[in-house]
């Protein structure tokens, strides 16, 4: 049996301009990127609210989603540099060593794997009907899309999140190297 090439692996046809991937079984789909608030941090009547516009969210949205979620683990090699260069600068000797177990704490922070920063993406897809009466076109059906990403950043910024419409080829092909490359994202930053 001989072994698959990453381009036959990978169900996509081609990656449009305006960041809308066609992928081989005539399907559409477009990549949102959300930046989420800190729920933690609010109160309990702001966390009411966002969960029922969130519950609003999920009853708005009458089409499938599928929600990615990317940890990466934090570089904080530049943090640690920075730290040490104001180290050096200061003749105050408690705060050197308040600075040199704070670059302690980091580093075991690091090496535990704590350090992570999360993306969160949510995918949204149309495909050709066939039953349709009339004949579905290429733009109709990016129409449709458009449609479905205005109507999810509606909602999702009712609950405080920003959301990112992911609108360009080169975008779309950075997020798909993150997602395919993350082991050798996270060997390249120890």
């Amino acid at each position: 049996m001989q072994e698959k090439t990453i381009q036959e692996w990978i169900p996509i046809q081609k990656i449009d301009e305006d960041g809308i991937i066609q992928l081989k079984n005539q399907k559409y789909i477009k990549i949102i990127k959300i930046v989420p608030i800190n729920y933690n941090l609010k109160s309990d009547l702001e966390k009411k609210a966002i969960l029922n516009s969130y519950k609003i969210f999920l009853k708005t949205c009458n089409f499938d989603i599928q929600i990615l979620i990317q940890s990466k683990k934090e570089d904080l090699n530049q943090h640690i540099s920075n730290i040490q260069k104001n180290i050096q600068k200061s003749k105050n000797q408690y705060l050197k060593n308040m600075a040199q177990e704070y670059i302690e704490y980091i580093q075991k922070i690091n090496l535990s794997k704590k350090s992570s920063t999360k993306e969160f993406y949510i995918i949204i897809e149309n495909e050709k009907n066939k039953e349709k009466e009339f004949i579905q076109t290429e733009e109709i059906i990016k129409n449709e899309l458009k449609e479905k990403f205005f109507k999810i950043k509606e909602c999702l910024a009712r609950c405080g999140n920003s959301i990112i419409e992911i609108s360009t080829k080169k975008e779309v092909i950075q997020i798909f190297y993150s997602f395919f490359n993350t082991r050798k994202n996270l060997y390249s930053q120890q």
